[in-house]
């Protein structure tokens, strides 16, 4: 019987090892994939309806659908997008929601506005590029996160 050089075993052993470390790789990143899929698509249900509110007034207290104030609008589009039943006030979203840092905010998120964590008076929903979705003295409408009016104060993620 013939001896196999050592560098022919080596070759074979190192050839399963990366087939086997490759696979593990792919699986992980095609499951991280299908996670971003699956929150991108949560948000764009969410999105719809909330697009659907665009122009509706400004009533305090009102939880739609025909009008909303901040937190009946976030309350009304997460039950209406994702089944999902929210406290009513922006202070209660706050306490019962995952917190976030402004750095890790993603689509979908909540921005909180007030005077400190404590005293929350105000919530919009994140949906990219430093804007919010929210209802406020002008009704339902599209808007910066970042203006002088708003001061945001926590973040906290629904999508899940």
């Amino acid at each position: 019987m013939k001896s196999i050089p050592m560098v022919k075993i080596l070759l074979f052993v190192s050839l399963i090892v990366g087939f086997f470390t490759f696979s593990a790789v792919s699986s992980q990143s095609a499951s991280a994939s299908s996670n971003k899929t699956h929150d991108q698509e949560k948000f764009e249900k969410v999105y719809k309806v909330a697009q659907k509110q665009l122009g509706k007034k400004y009533v305090y207290g009102s939880t739609g659908p025909k009008s909303f104030d901040c937190s009946g609008f976030v309350k009304y589009v997460y039950k209406h997008g994702m089944g999902k039943n929210l406290p009513r006030t922006a202070q209660s979203q706050y306490k019962s929601s995952k917190k976030v840092s402004k750095h890790h905010l993603k689509k979908g998120d909540l921005v909180f506005f007030g005077g400190s964590k404590r005293s929350i008076y105000h919530v919009g929903m994140y949906i990219g590029n430093g804007k919010m979705i929210d209802s406020q003295n002008r009704g339902v409408v599209r808007e910066n996160v970042k203006a002088p009016w708003w001061h945001a104060v926590g973040y906290s993620r629904i999508i899940k």
